[in-house]
């Protein structure tokens, strides 16, 4: 097995861990729902079907990018893509650099497009990959590889400079995202890795022709605390555990700019229930994504496990619904929440 495959092996195992969640909030804790005693409506008339990207989705919850390129990653992609293309759920592969340099690889990669032939699929790379440009070649071979519907562009700086074998050379990333971007014919999604974005970061990803950002915020899987526990080697490197832009606060400063850039924003970072769902797309998230539940499900129970996830979480999201007399996830926004600290 080689370097990388055993990194995308160890990523798996420790994010499945509490010992390397974020010890700081995601913030979904400053919020309450505004109760509506009176709502008006027919539960059985609720709708959680939501668009994003111009296509209809069940549910406003997109699959985050978790794995491939190792052996195991076959089976975890499996059950992931039927039961994305069961329940109309969009999802992204995990990074496909691995099998840009090994293409024994694609298989962990390609096998998601056999199992959901309808699915919303989304290819993903590196920004640190892009530096100089990725080349046609490799752009072809992770887009078609998959039968692409988009391209997840992730930037992970802290990540990589926790690895003793990551990324040291940034300049360029911004550079990179733009000629990718004019290159492909799909839209391209720019999301961090758990630290957040920024609305100065989402402006310049928007100057460049990103249409969708996630804004993957702390409060989940600290990517700092994978690496050091993975590492194990500079003490010095801890002190950046829970370093990162709490969800909440990257979802309040980006929304006032959607007003005037007209882009879609997904929250991730720490989204662990139908509540952080809903209170994420009351702040103006248009849709919710996330990894650490659906991994620690299938590893668990398989796809079985995902469908029971998913079936709580829609019948809990109706209620919030309902509660705040809304029949349609268009109906969320800012004034059903109350700030509660």
């Amino acid at each position: 097995m080689s370097k990388i495959e055993d990194r995308k092996k160890d990523h798996v195992a420790l994010t499945l861990d509490e010992i390397t969640q974020y010890h700081k909030s995601t913030g979904f804790e400053k919020y309450d729902f505004r109760h509506n005693a009176l709502p008006e409506l027919n539960f059985n008339e609720i709708s959680t079907e939501t668009i994003l990207m111009g296509r209809t989705f069940s549910f406003p919850l997109f699959i985050s990018s978790m794995t491939g390129g190792y052996d195991k990653a076959k089976f975890v992609n499996t059950v992931i893509a039927e039961f994305c293309e069961s329940q109309n759920l969009p999802f992204g592969v995990g990074s496909q650099r691995a099998m840009l340099e090994d293409e024994n690889l694609t298989k962990t990669f390609s096998i998601v497009r056999e199992k959901a032939p309808n699915a919303f699929i989304c290819s993903n790379i590196g920004g640190a990959q892009l530096i100089n440009g990725l080349g046609d070649t490799k752009i072809r071979a992770m887009i078609d590889s998959i039968q692409a519907d988009a391209v997840i562009i992730h930037l992970n700086p802290l990540q990589e400079l926790m690895q003793p074998e990551g990324d040291r050379d940034f300049k360029g990333v911004l550079e990179g995202i733009e000629k990718l971007t004019a290159e492909v014919n799909l839209p391209v999604i720019v999301k961090e890795t758990g630290a957040g974005i920024s609305k100065y970061t989402a402006k310049r990803l928007l100057n460049v022709g990103v249409t969708v950002i996630d804004v993957a915020g702390a409060g989940g899987t600290s990517w700092a605390k994978v690496e050091n526990e993975r590492a194990n080697e500079n003490p010095f490197n801890l002190l950046f555990n829970d370093w990162g832009i709490p969800t909440t606060d990257c979802l309040e400063d980006l929304s006032g700019l959607q007003w005037e850039r007209g882009f879609e924003i997904i929250a991730s970072g720490g989204v662990r229930s139908s509540f952080d769902i809903a209170k994420s797309l009351c702040l103006g998230a248009n849709f919710t994504a996330t990894a650490q539940p659906i991994i620690k499900a299938v590893m668990k129970n398989g796809e079985k496990g995902l469908i029971k996830l998913l079936d709580q979480w829609k019948y809990q999201f109706k209620v919030i619904m309902a509660l705040l007399g809304c029949t349609s996830v268009t109906e969320l926004n800012k004034s059903h929440l109350i700030r509660v600290s």
